[in-house]
Parts: C-alpha cells; sequence; structure tokens
C-alpha cells in the first residue's frame, strides 16, 4: 500500500491543490484522485469520491473515477451506506468484506451484485451545517489494512483544513463578483436616474421613485429597467425613457 510515513507531505500537496485550483469543484477532484492513488497497491485499484451534505441532502462532490460515483449513487437512492454513516455518526466506517457485512442490508443487496468487496469511509469537519466524508471503495477483500485507514484519516484531517481554505476563498471570491456586480448595477442605475432627471427636470429622489415604479408595476429587477433606460438613451433600444413624475 503506497501510504505516507508522515503527515508532512500530504498537508503540503493538499495545499498546493487549493492554490492551484480554480474552484472547489476542482480541489475535490483532485483531491480524490490524491487520494485514490495514494491507497491503492499494485494489482489493487481504490476509487475514492467526496460526499458533502448540504441542506440535509447528500452529493458527491467530486470522484476519482465513475465507479466511486455510482457506488455513492446506490447510498443515496436507499438513504443508507458506509459513506452516509460515516457524516451522520461522526466516526470512521470500515467494511473491509461487503459479503459478510450485516449493516446497511438495502445497500449490500444491491452493491453485492457487483465485484466491490471493501469500503472505507472518513467524516471530514467542515465548518457551519455541512459535513463531508471521503470514500474509498475496492475490489479486493480486507482491502484497507490499518496502515491503510491511518492514511485515509490523515487524508481527512488534512482535507478538512484545505477544504475549509477552499471554501473560504470561494466565498471571498464570490463577495467579490457580487460587489463588482452591485457597483455595476449601481452604476447603471444612476445612469437611468440621471437620464429621468434630465427629461422629467425633476430630483434624484424622485428619478429614484419612478424607477422603482416602473420596475413594481412591469415586475422586472431595478436594474433590469435602469439598463433599458440608459440603452434607449444611448440609442440602443428602442424603450421610451420618459416617465410621467
Amino acid at each position: 500500500m503506497a501510504t505516507d510515513t508522515t503527515e508532512e507531505p500530504v498537508g503540503q500537496r493538499l495545499g498546493e491543490l487549493v492554490l492551484t485550483s480554480s474552484h472547489v469543484e476542482e480541489f475535490l477532484h483532485d483531491l480524490s484522485v490524491e487520494a485514490a492513488k495514494e491507497l491503492s497497491a499494485v494489482g489493487l485499484q481504490v476509487s475514492c469520491s467526496v460526499t458533502l451534505v448540504r441542506r440535509k441532502k447528500a452529493a458527491t462532490a467530486a470522484s476519482s473515477d465513475n465507479r466511486a460515483r455510482a457506488m455513492d449513487e446506490v447510498q443515496y437512492a436507499f438513504q443508507d451506506g458506509p459513506c452516509l454513516s460515516a457524516i451522520r455518526q461522526d466516526t470512521t466506517i470500515h467494511a473491509p468484506d461487503l459479503r459478510t457485512e450485516d449493516r446497511w442490508p438495502e445497500y449490500l443487496a444491491a452493491v453485492n451484485q457487483g465485484t466491490l468487496e471493501s469500503v472505507l469511509a472518513v467524516p471530514i469537519p467542515l465548518d457551519g451545517d455541512a459535513r463531508a466524508a471521503l470514500n474509498l471503495y475496492s475490489d479486493g477483500k480486507d482491502a484497507f489494512p490499518a496502515d491503510a485507514v491511518a492514511a485515509a484519516e490523515r487524508f481527512a484531517r488534512e482535507a478538512s483544513t484545505s477544504l475549509r481554505l477552499a471554501l473560504r476563498i470561494a466565498q471571498l471570491t464570490d463577495a467579490r463578483d457580487d460587489l463588482a456586480t452591485a457597483m455595476a448595477s449601481r452604476t447603471v442605475i444612476d445612469l437611468a436616474a440621471g437620464a429621468i432627471m434630465s427629461q422629467n427636470r425633476c430630483s434624484q429622489d424622485t428619478a429614484m421613485q419612478i424607477l422603482k415604479s416602473a420596475s413594481s408595476t412591469r415586475n422586472i429587477k431595478l436594474r433590469d429597467v435602469a439598463a433599458r433606460v440608459v440603452a434607449s438613451v444611448a440609442g440602443d433600444a428602442p424603450v421610451t425613457t420618459h416617465f410621467d413624475a
């Protein structure tokens, strides 16, 4: 089993993934691929996925391959299985031999039709209401010995830190984009108000009331109403800019 003997290299690699990923989904995909590679052995391929639970709904955020995603989907269908148990119980769930396993009967009945034999699921602590788990699947019986379980738990710990950072970066990026959009909207609205002030020879407060009234009456966002006014003034749209005060 190709595992690290220290935690530092794992943390460094995951930290680098955060910095080089363009969004959270890309980071989680790279994390899944890295974990699958780390925990696979010669002749024993491991598939990996990350389950995220938000607003009480579980979904696969990323996977190293289609098999891991498919195995996750079986759990979601029955609302039961190793990864969901790991999240609900906030503890590592290890099923070394699914053919002798008696937990999750419906899930087992579905997956035992295939070649899946071992599952390991490790919770990933997150902030707030969001919860996550690192899911590992293998065709081999007893595919996750003690050192592999320890490595997976190490991945989950490091993934927790890195994922929190990735989510924080995503939130800051979204906030920046929202601010840019808000500033752009404010500019359009101000321009439209200026056009109405000029045409109606009214105050800015009156011009804003005219815009808001048009927005409510036509059931159109204020920014869209303003954009139509500005486009009409610029000669780009056949929309009248004259509003009665």
